[in-house]
């Protein structure tokens, strides 16, 4: 068993957290993601043990068991996002890969409750920054449709390196599916990427006051 140093670990930027999943988390991500099946869908990988819609309880109990298992074995971090102390989606750094690579994927979505809020570039950089400077890993990946624009924001709000288009790489709604990958390594982010964000969105409000003090 190869335990993730720094793991399980609470993380926290203002009104949002990063925090282990839990087995009882299974209820929230059920209700979660029947409430936004028509959010998700277009972007969520087919796989029958993680629905979309369903009223038991069972597969999300089966998901979080399994991918808890993962994160003993040193092979990912699973976390619930919460705003405001409340469940409101979810962040995994996955396919972690130690010796020479020390790599990993970042995958995540949101409650459309709480979409516009800065939630997701925020829980992303209190990620990236655990898994480069405690976890000790170099490199993050981020994979995504070319059709999702909010997801392709984040990245690029974050400042993720656009590293061409990956052709049908997963099966998602229906078919196999580009995705355009993203990527960041420790020497893209040497005061942390949580600061680089908080820069990003210091000046986005100035910009926004100048411009409101101008009309």
């Amino acid at each position: 068993m190869n335990r993730i140093r720094g793991w399980p670990i609470t993380l926290t930027e203002g009104p949002v957290g990063l925090r282990p999943l839990r087995l009882r988390d299974a209820g929230a991500l059920r209700d979660a993601r029947t409430r936004n099946a028509d959010w998700l869908r277009p972007w969520e990988p087919t796989y029958p043990e993680m629905p979309l819609h369903t009223s038991g309880l069972s597969p999300y109990v089966a998901m979080v068991q399994a991918i808890r298992r993962e994160a003993r074995h040193g092979i990912s971090m699973p976390w619930a996002v919460t705003y405001g102390g409340e469940f409101a989606g979810q962040l995994t750094v996955s396919a972690i890969v130690w010796g020479s690579a020390r790599s990993a994927q970042v995958g995540y979505w949101i409650d459309r409750a709480h979409a516009g809020r800065g939630v997701t570039p925020t829980a992303v950089a209190l990620a990236v920054d655990h898994a480069f400077f405690t976890v000790g890993l170099h490199r993050i990946e981020a994979c995504v449709r070319p059709e999702n624009q909010a997801s392709r924001r984040v990245a690029e709000k974050l400042g993720f390196r656009e590293e061409g288009v990956r052709r049908r790489q997963l099966h998602i709604d229906g078919a196999w599916r580009d995705h355009i990958g993203y990527a960041l390594t420790t020497e893209d982010v040497p005061g942390g990427l949580l600061a680089r964000w908080r820069r990003h969105r210091g000046e986005v409000a100035g910009s926004d006051s100048a411009a409101g003090g101008s009309s």
